[in-house]
């Protein structure tokens, strides 16, 4: 039986009309019955409108900000990953709203291609292709003075485990000290030769071979492999998204990243927006606090609503505000009225702040409506 023509006649929104659907294809209800349903859902969807002129935001804000005094300071470990530290609490809260580009405790779940996800040998190539691997992680280096050279002893088992020749190594060497030195190859070594014979330079190009990454993701530290279910994922300490959607074996469509700013750069604003509502509804959860979505996906909105990430405070959604009143009460009160009457700017008095600054009825609720008596010319 089709329900279309009963729901048709409701002007409801189609993700109700298809939930609705559903629900009486699955129960199998006659027509009439059906259509005491529709409407009682109906009436429903009714009772749960934000009525006009309702202070939206202003109630989001105490939505938020009321449970977000209750939560705690601390950096937790991450969630059934003891290795793992991440900023949890209010802390992580801020760095959200605050749409941070390098937030304390970047992190990836990266879920693998189905071929990948069972197998937890492939897995671990998987992570060896995106776990930064340092020289000094498979190799012993040391300082000749005599020689004015750095000798390097790769570790046959490291490369091993790593799955990396000598060859590779010593190519990806050969790139990096090209200007300034030779590398020559002796008794399973190599030896970086300096150029010039400069105590400070041989230092310094010692020092960079340490950090040099020979292999993997710069910004990944580490990364940890679990099983969850019937699939092996992996978790990392630091993040790169684009990177790591070109490694071979990644499942792109189902990798996550904490770093919202990562996000908006790579797949754009929509996807940020979903972003900062998962991370905030997640962080308020992980504290047991309980807030209606439609809250936090307001404020996303207001992020995200010109096309750009801007973080709510001064360098964004409260100090791009129109009204100089509003961004002076906000902060930098002098400056702002300064700079306002410099360039001669008029506030039109169209939201909540100015106007309670200068005693006038706001424009919501009850002040939405204006009422004129017309009394009639008089005789």
């Amino acid at each position: 039986m089709s329900y279309d023509s009963i729901l048709d006649d409701y002007p409801l929104p189609s993700s109700v009309k298809e939930e609705i659907k559903q629900e009486l294809e699955r129960l199998k209800v006659k027509k009439n019955v059906a259509k005491k349903i529709v409407e009682h859902c109906y009436q429903a969807y009714l009772s749960n409108l934000i009525e006009p002129g309702e202070a939206v935001g202003i109630v989001a804000a105490q939505s938020i900000g009321e449970p977000g005094t209750q939560m705690t300071m601390r950096t937790f470990h991450y969630a059934g990953v003891a290795e793992l530290n991440v900023t949890l609490g209010l802390p992580r809260l801020i760095e959200i709203l605050d749409v941070r580009k390098n937030p304390s405790t970047p992190m990836m779940t990266i879920r693998l291609l189905p071929e990948y996800a069972k197998d937890r040998e492939k897995a671990r190539e998987v992570a060896n292709r995106i776990e930064a691997t340092y020289l000094k992680d498979i190799a012993e280096i040391e300082v000749d003075l005599r020689e004015m050279s750095i000798i390097i002893k790769p570790d046959s088992e490291a490369l091993k485990r790593k799955d990396l020749t000598f060859e590779e190594l010593k190519e990806k060497l050969e790139k990096t000290v090209k200007k300034d030195a030779e590398i020559l190859e002796r008794d399973g070594m190599l030896i970086v030769k300096i150029s010039k014979e400069s105590y400070k330079l041989l230092m310094d190009k010692f020092e960079e071979l340490r950090d040099l990454v020979v292999m993997g993701i710069k910004e990944i530290k580490r990364v940890i492999i679990r099983k969850e279910e019937d699939e092996y994922v992996l978790y990392t300490e630091g993040s790169n998204l684009k990177k790591v959607m070109k490694v071979k074996g990644v499942d792109f469509t189902r990798t996550l990243t904490n770093d919202i700013y990562e996000i908006y750069e790579v797949l754009g604003i929509e996807a940020a927006r979903a972003a900062i509502i998962k991370e905030a509804i997640e962080t308020l959860e992980e504290q047991g606090l309980e807030v209606d979505v439609r809250h936090i996906m307001l404020v996303a909105d207001v992020m995200t609503a010109d096309g750009e990430l801007r973080q709510i405070g001064r360098h964004g959604v409260a100090g791009e505000k129109q009204s100089i009143l509003a961004r002076a009460a906000f902060e930098m009160t002098v400056n702002n009225l300064l700079e306002a009457a410099v360039k001669g700017e008029i506030d039109y008095l169209k939201g909540i702040t100015e106007n309670i600054i200068i005693g006038q009825p706001i424009k919501l609720g009850t002040g939405d409506v204006e009422l004129i008596a017309n009394l009639g010319v008089r005789k």
